[in-house]
């Protein structure tokens, strides 16, 4: 638990059990918990300088979500991957990320379109650095800010529940091998979004996540 790094939400939530929920969920999508940890409500607790319940409530949404389970031993930990379960993912994610985009398409303007272009450059940027912590950031907020401007609330949540599913592992291929020699295909799906033509778009987000899921070997699914 010493690596975890809580973020404070942004919203305002009524109850400690949401905010712990939230700073959990958040702290997964970006990479703080690893395949194969064990994960302990009363470490939980202390970080989140919180009581064991609203903890032990997180961790039971963020099991049915399957972004954490729950061994034979009543042990929390980040699931390990297996071949079989990555290309379902992946093909999964093509599937709604692709009519995501495409949804969104129409609510894309000007303003929408530079806010994009930014988070691209910040992306851009981690990547020349070998910053991994800020391209995990940055790649979480370009596609969610895309996907969030056509309101697929049902797609969304789906979306969600599948990146928090591969961010352990992502993250711990990024750990041995960096981010600099990732595919980068948001320039791609940027030039497909300024010209309006969903196909190109569906290309572009299909490619992003066929090359950056379907690039990770047998190897690295093994627990080191």
């Amino acid at each position: 638990m010493k690596d975890a790094e809580f973020t404070q939400p942004q919203e305002e939530f009524r109850t400690t059990q949401e905010r712990v929920y939230y700073q959990v969920r958040d702290a997964i999508l970006r990479g703080q918990f690893l395949p194969g940890n064990p994960i302990t409500i009363r470490g939980l607790a202390a970080e989140l300088d919180c009581s064991p319940m609203p903890v032990r409530e997180a961790l039971r949404r963020l099991t049915s979500e399957r972004a954490l389970e729950l061994s034979d031993t009543r042990r929390v930990t980040v699931p390990s991957m297996t071949r079989e379960k990555l290309d379902e993912i992946c093909a999964a994610r093509v599937a709604l990320e692709c009519q995501a985009a495409a949804q969104a398409l129409p609510q894309v303007g000007d303003a929408e379109l530079e806010t994009l272009r930014g988070l691209d450059d910040r992306v851009t940027e981690s990547l020349a650095k070998n910053d991994i912590q800020e391209y995990v950031a940055a790649n979480l907020e370009f596609h969610f800010t895309l996907y969030r401007l056509g309101h697929p609330h049902i797609i969304l949540s789906l979306i969600e529940s599948l990146w928090l599913q591969t961010a352990p592992l992502q993250h711990l291929v990024f750990q041995r091998f960096g981010v600099q020699e990732l595919p980068d295909r948001h320039q791609d799906l940027i030039e497909a979004i300024a010209a309006k033509d969903e196909q190109r778009v569906r290309t572009a987000i299909r490619q992003d996540i066929e090359e950056g899921l379907g690039s990770i070997s047998a190897e690295e699914l093994m627990p080191h």
